[in-house]
């Protein structure tokens, strides 16, 4: 694992965390060369075909379009 000095990452920060992402492998932090922290690549990410992904799953009852109140319910078309 690559160790980097608090005060390079201060001054790299979006690159050194470009580099996380790039190439996937931890970072560690260290101050006065004792750890402090580690950056890690995100486990996980949606999967790029999420759009449909509920398809047939949901089932639409009655009109999805009109207002669910009467129009004269309403507080803004008041005179």
């Amino acid at each position: 694992m690559k160790e980097v000095a608090i005060s390079e990452f201060k001054a790299k920060c979006l690159d050194l965390l470009d580099q996380v992402q790039k190439t996937r492998k931890p970072l560690r932090i260290t101050r006065h060369g004792k750890p402090v922290a580690e950056v890690v690549p995100p486990t996980s990410t949606a999967p790029p075909d999420w759009m449909g992904s509920m398809k047939e799953s949901i089932e639409i009852l009655g009109d999805i379009i009109s207002p669910a109140n009467e129009e004269g319910d309403w507080e803004a078309l008041r005179d």
